[in-house]
């Protein structure tokens, strides 16, 4: 496809007295994008892409401030289509039929860029999906949150998903040197300040040039330090919105740390969540699912412990009550490993699932009645306690299913125990 340059495109965006310094510099080709180089140096996916003269419908998954919308924008200059955007938050039905049928009369065809699709309710995408899949529109959706709960699978069916990254550290310092070219100075930072400043930005290139925007209107008399820095900014709070995927990653992260016996990741990653304004007693939630699905019988008291934390938090609250949620998570996190209950629990449900309703054998059945005692309810059952072993090795399994093995213990922590009387009793049903 051969590039071309729409005057009036970026006409809402040339640099004006006014104008952020965020959409001052907002590039104007593709070549000009920066942190995309997996979609835009030779062999990405969008340089591919754009080389067979055809672009497909697409999502752009990413964080704010990656650079969604402008890709949209530039990837219109490659394209003959006319250039239309709506946004979710502000558009509904009855604006994408007024697109739908501008779009029928047009000779060219239409490229439709929807900001925050994942906004849009399942009726409002299933509105895209015919004309998507008819070709009348090219669909160019951007979102930050997770596709798989954002958006229907028929919509994500007929499109491509691009990953959009949130820009690395190289990449904020060239759009922070951009800057300093567009105002014509250089940022009065010593080197550790300038350092804090892109991690001030967080990934965020319009938090990063909203910053710098901020510095250069307040001259100053010699370098900030990064105390100063800190003070005159303000620091920005940590990425973290509950409404969009931080809130699950930040959570995986803790999840797996703790799994992976690594107690200093997983105090990082729940003073990240805190520091961000998740509920304390979310993460207490969590502890107590993570103690019984990856520690289980491996320790006991790690059950205890987790409950404890949840219960001292609800009485002391923040920040006292976070101390006990911490204890909490060191211990788990130190705590020996297991999984066998989750296991378990997963393939007793799919042999119950497949078994049907498979009545109980006749000698584990109570028999509260005359009539079902003389019906054979309850014969031949054996007290256990009656037995020498205490263990009288019959079937509990219904008649028809053979008796199977949910529970296999490991050998780490209380589990080997376990095992242990499991042995045990396998030996005396062979015995008997």
């Amino acid at each position: 496809m051969k590039t071309k340059r729409d005057p009036n495109l970026f006409a809402a965006l040339e640099p004006s007295l006014t104008a952020p310094l965020a959409d001052e510099l907002r590039p104007q080709s593709l070549e000009e994008v920066v942190g995309q180089e997996h979609l835009l140096a030779d062999g990405g996916t969008l340089t591919r892409l754009l080389g067979l003269n055809k672009l497909p419908s697409l999502i752009l998954w990413g964080p704010p401030g990656s650079g969604k919308t402008t890709l949209a924008r530039l990837l219109a200059q490659h394209t003959t289509f006319e250039f239309v955007q709506l946004s979710a938050v502000f558009s509904g039905v009855a604006d994408l039929r007024a697109v739908f049928d501008q779009a029928k009369s047009r000779s060219k065809g239409t490229l439709l860029f929807i900001d925050e699709i994942h906004r849009f309710n399942k009726s409002q995408q299933d509105a895209l999906l015919g004309p998507v899949e008819a070709g009348l529109v090219t669909l160019i959706g951007a979102t930050t949150e997770n596709l798989s709960f954002a958006l229907n699978s028929a919509l994500l069916s007929r499109t491509r998903v691009l990953i959009v990254n949130r820009l690395s550290e190289s990449a904020l310092e060239t759009l922070l040197k951009r800057a300093e070219t567009h105002l014509n100075t250089t940022l009065p930072l010593t080197i550790e300040a300038r350092k804090l400043l892109l991690d001030f930005a967080d990934g965020d290139g319009r938090v990063l040039l909203n910053l710098v925007e901020t510095l250069g209107e307040q001259p100053q008399d010699s370098p900030l330090d990064p105390t100063a820095l800190g003070v005159f900014l303000q620091r920005r709070a940590a990425l973290y919105d509950k409404s969009q995927d931080y809130h699950y990653n930040l959570i995986s992260a803790f999840i797996k740390s703790m799994r992976g016996s690594d107690a200093d990741a997983a105090l990082y990653w729940m003073a990240r969540m805190l520091k961000g304004g998740e509920d304390p007693l979310f993460i207490a939630r969590r502890l107590m699912r993570f103690a019984a699905e990856d520690i289980g019988l491996a320790d006991p008291q790690a059950s205890l412990q987790a409950l404890a934390a949840m219960q001292s938090y609800e009485r002391l609250g923040s920040p006292e009550g976070e101390l006990s949620i911490a204890v909490a998570v060191v211990y788990c996190a130190t705590a020996p490993k297991s999984n066998a209950i989750y296991t378990a629990l997963k393939k007793a449900t799919k042999a119950a699932e497949n078994s049907g309703s498979l009545p109980p054998p006749m000698i584990i059945v109570n028999a509260p009645t005359t009539l079902m005692k003389e019906s054979g309810y309850g014969e031949g059952y054996i007290y256990d306690h009656d037995t020498e072993e205490g263990f009288s090795g019959q079937n509990y399994f219904p008649l028809g299913l053979k008796r199977q093995q949910f529970y296999k213990p490991v050998a780490r922590g209380f589990e080997r125990d376990i095992q242990k009387r499991l042995d045990y009793w396998q030996k005396l049903r062979e015995k008997g």
